[in-house]
């Protein structure tokens, strides 16, 4: 099993689809990228510690090659939104790729590079590619936050 993390605004929806992709045996929201230890959501939301909400992804690369994790995680949010995504505004909002390991690092950004010369996008792409910082898990609440309230809604 392999680890892949990523930013694209509220965790909540970026969760619900990477749960739901085939390989991927293991999903959790929580805060990366910043100052503070063991965060809080509301410290979080002050933009004062510096982290990202983001996703934890565990996932089988015999299953699902990290390439389809990115791929995926670039199609549900608009990469070239800096520190928003729809109505959530601020840094802990970004887009960012946090990678665990050389080839990581590389398949990013080369799939920045391939969408950037795509064309497909009005506006440069601002996500971030930086190493893995600490993980902090976010409060249980937000854990698997719409499948356990029978769906809902983001900016996804």
């Amino acid at each position: 099993m392999e680890k892949a993390t990523f930013g694209a605004g509220c965790f909540w929806g970026v969760e619900s689809v990477f749960a739901a992709l085939p390989g991927v045996t293991e999903t959790a929201v929580g805060y990366a990228g910043g100052a503070n230890s063991n965060p809080t959501y509301e410290q979080v939301c002050s933009e004062r510690t510096g982290h990202a909400e983001v996703v934890e992804v565990t996932f089988d690369p015999a299953v699902i090659p990290y390439q389809i994790l990115l791929d995926k995680f670039f199609a549900l949010h608009d990469p070239t939104q800096l520190n928003r995504q729809g109505p959530d505004v601020g840094s802990q909002y970004r887009s960012v790729v946090f990678y665990h390991n050389a080839a990581q690092e590389k398949a990013a950004k080369e799939t920045i590079n391939r969408l950037q010369q795509a064309g497909n996008h009005k506006k440069p792409i601002v996500t971030l590619v930086e190493a893995a910082p600490l993980f902090w898990r976010a409060e249980d609440y937000h854990q698997k936050y719409f499948a356990k309230r029978g769906g809902g809604s983001c900016h996804i």
